[in-house]
């Protein structure tokens, strides 16, 4: 229940009680508003305290604390016996901030950014709304074993050993490295020491390091077409070049590569499943790319984003399993198989690389939450994520299933959609004329997140489809979802 001030002479002020906000700031911050708007105009005497406060039903303290701060910062001056009065001492631009209850924002104005900086003016490229169905992946939050989870982050915060206390390593917590070192290389066939493993607050981080250390400004930066935004935006940041290489059937394709940008100083794919399209790059391209990488003394990136998740046959082994000369750059994250609240990802980098990294690192923000890696650790060694991921890897199998039945039967006159042997996500590709920026818009609207394919391609294409997750939504709420996107894509068929 709010409470109204009366005095109709001054304002209509609502405080609310049950706000986390203390009542002397909601009042603060209502009057504060009122003289910038023009409603309390220069020179206007206040209540005095008990009056307002009588009528507010508030403590006298309660007003006098917000009076105080009001004088504090110039917006009203006290008379000795008098009482408290706008003041008559604010500049004219301050006042004329006419709101009529909302933010007033920011006037068109010229603003000079960096080069790494203005590729991004105006373009927030993500919902920040990722839970919600269809959502590219996401997990199935609702069979994560989170009582065991509780249990292991307990374990470590009834009694922290003091080294999860002060200064954890800038390269993430050791048993968490030793865990990943072994826990990669049974089910990626990565090879490393647990030094090579350098733990982050997700998979973008490591990709920003990556680019920033093998490309200067202007440097040309190799990228798969259509491909991941995030590796687009780290090169841009970067103030380097992005070069987008179209794939095929076999993936990324070194020999368009360099046709296009001979010179490019790095290399950024997915090999094992191709973000967003879903193909396997295959294994003579694989060993043609680190050839190249030998030959010319260039780096790899290998965005390793979800290949635990393989519906046929075994997972596929990691390039950087491959590499005999230490030039992958192995990126992974956990957000994938756990939950992408726990803000863990990792990499992977050769041996004579590792300080060079753990160095970059530590200028963004030295070092990672020490606990939850303990506990991680806990998770991975005492077997939790391997049982989780066999649990999952079942479950996004008949998912998908379910999705492409689904699919087949609402829309198969006018999609093209065929199963993925990994990963979380389906593509699916609209009959011409369909704009799929068009059915991604609506489907928000309707509360579902489906990615419009061609917002993923950097050159001109003409590719209409949608990224549809099947891993994060139950199959018992499929149907009706269906039902809303087959309306959505028919509606813009005809």
């Amino acid at each position: 229940m709010h409470r109204r001030l009366k005095n109709a002479q001054l304002l209509t002020l609502s405080l609310d009680p049950a706000s986390v906000i203390a009542l002397h700031q909601q009042l603060f911050l209502a009057l504060r508003q009122a003289i910038l708007d023009g409603r309390l105009t220069p020179g206007t005497r206040l209540p005095s305290s008990r009056s307002l406060a009588s009528d507010l039903n508030v403590s006298r303290n309660t007003v006098l604390s917000a009076y105080d701060q009001l004088t504090a910062e110039g917006y009203l001056v006290s008379r000795i016996g008098a009482g408290s009065y706008v003041s008559d001492q604010l500049p004219d631009d301050l006042l004329q901030r006419k709101t009529e209850g909302r933010a007033s924002g920011v006037q068109a104005r010229e603003i000079y950014l960096s080069k790494m900086a203005a590729p991004f003016m105006g373009k927030m490229r993500f919902s920040e709304k990722r839970s919600l169905p269809f959502s590219p992946g996401l997990p199935a939050l609702e069979i994560f074993p989170f009582e065991d989870w509780a249990r292991l982050l307990a374990r470590h915060w009834r009694r922290p050993g003091r080294e999860y206390l002060v200064d954890n390593p800038v390269g993430g917590a050791k048993v968490l490295r030793e865990a990943l070192a072994s826990y990669l290389g049974q089910t990626r066939a990565v090879r490393c020491h647990p030094e090579q493993v350098i733990i982050l607050s997700g998979s973008q981080q490591a990709i920003h390091l990556v680019v920033r250390a093998f490309a200067e400004p202007g440097d040309a930066v190799w990228m798969e077409e259509p491909g991941y935004p995030g590796i687009r935006d780290a090169i841009l940041s970067a103030g380097a070049v992005p070069i987008s290489v179209p794939v095929d059937e076999e993936g990324f394709s070194l020999a368009d590569a360099r046709n296009i940008a001979p010179a490019a100083r790095l290399a950024c794919i997915s090999p094992s499943h191709q973000y967003p399209l879903g193909q396997t790059m295959s294994l003579s391209r694989r060993l043609d790319l680190l050839n190249w990488a030998k030959e010319e003394g260039r780096f790899i990136l290998e965005d390793d984003y979800d290949s635990e998740y393989r519906y046929a046959g075994r997972p596929l082994s990691s390039l950087q399993g491959l590499d005999d000369d230490s030039r992958v750059l192995y990126v992974g994250t956990m957000s994938k198989v756990m939950f992408s609240g726990l803000r863990v990802g990792y990499m992977v980098v050769p041996e004579d690389l590792v300080d060079v990294f753990l160095a970059l690192r530590r200028n963004i923000d030295s070092h990672s939450s020490s606990v939850p890696e303990a506990a991680l650790a806990d998770f991975i060694n005492e077997g939790y994520l391997a049982a989780h991921v066999r649990r999952t890897r079942l479950l996004y199998e008949a998912r998908q299933k379910r999705l492409l039945t689904l699919l087949q039967e609402k829309l198969g006159d006018i999609i093209m959609v065929a199963p993925q042997e990994s990963g979380m996500h389906l593509v699916v590709y609209l009959s011409p004329g369909i704009n799929d920026k068009e059915v991604e818009r609506d489907a928000a609207k309707a509360g579902m997140l489906v990615r419009a394919l061609s917002g993923f391609y950097s050159l001109p294409t003409d590719q209409s489809g949608l990224i549809l997750g099947f891993a994060g939504t139950p199959e018992k709420e499929m149907p009706q979802l269906i039902d809303k996107v087959a309306d959505i894509i028919r509606s813009k068929a005809t």
